[in-house]
């Protein structure tokens, strides 16, 4: 992360959203063996917590009750040539936007997980529209119940967020159009939609 101005990201409602949006994330959780991540969906359940499932088998649900945790989620990224700035002595980065939770793991019960589960589904497929949204009871008799028999949920009470959102806003406004216009010939259209849409947010001479 880069959290020192101009790239501190602070708006909460629009971390949330981001989160929500991109709905994938990276936990991780420092355990006596070693440093366990897992990839995995996330989703909130309320203002302040976020759930997820995890294999029963994985190792690190025996480490998650009651630790202090991190989920990064991150956004588009990629690297920035020196040569699209237009400008002089300016040196190759990588521009991106990310976001960290961190909190406290909690177990979920039977109901929970399974409203977790849910919840996950349901903001996914409502985004598939017009397509009919998709629900568990598509499933054949017992399914869902020998599925369950494999998962563990738990929720994280988020203590802090901290996002970064490291579009160029240090360079001059022009310099900053020449990389969106070099990432989108290249073909990273997410990430230079993000530029563009910080124009006026900086602009260093």
């Amino acid at each position: 992360m880069t959290p020192g101005a101009p790239y501190r990201w602070t708006d909460e409602a629009a971390i949330r959203d981001f989160v929500g949006q991109s709905g994938f994330g990276l936990l991780c959780v420092a355990a006596p063996d070693r440093m366990h991540v897992v990839h995995l969906p996330v989703v909130w359940l309320d203002d302040r917590r976020i759930g997820l499932h995890i294999h029963r088998a994985n190792p690190i649900v025996r480490h998650l009750d009651g630790a202090d945790a991190l989920i990064v989620v991150a956004g588009p990224h990629g690297y920035v040539s020196p040569d699209w700035y237009g400008l002089p002595d300016k040196v190759p980065t990588w521009n991106y936007q990310s976001v960290e939770l961190r909190g406290t793991m909690a177990r979920l019960d039977r109901a929970a997980t399974i409203a977790q589960i849910d919840a996950l589904s349901d903001e996914q497929e409502r985004r598939l529209a017009p397509k009919p949204v998709w629900t568990r009871d598509k499933m054949g008799a017992g399914q869902f119940e020998r599925l369950l028999t494999g998962l563990v949920g738990f929720a994280m009470q988020v203590e802090s967020l901290h996002g970064t959102a490291k579009l160029g806003q240090d360079k001059p406004e022009a310099a900053r159009i020449g990389v969106a216009d070099a990432l989108d010939a290249g073909g990273n259209a997410a990430l230079a939609a993000l530029m563009r849409a910080t124009l006026g947010e900086g602009d260093a001479a």
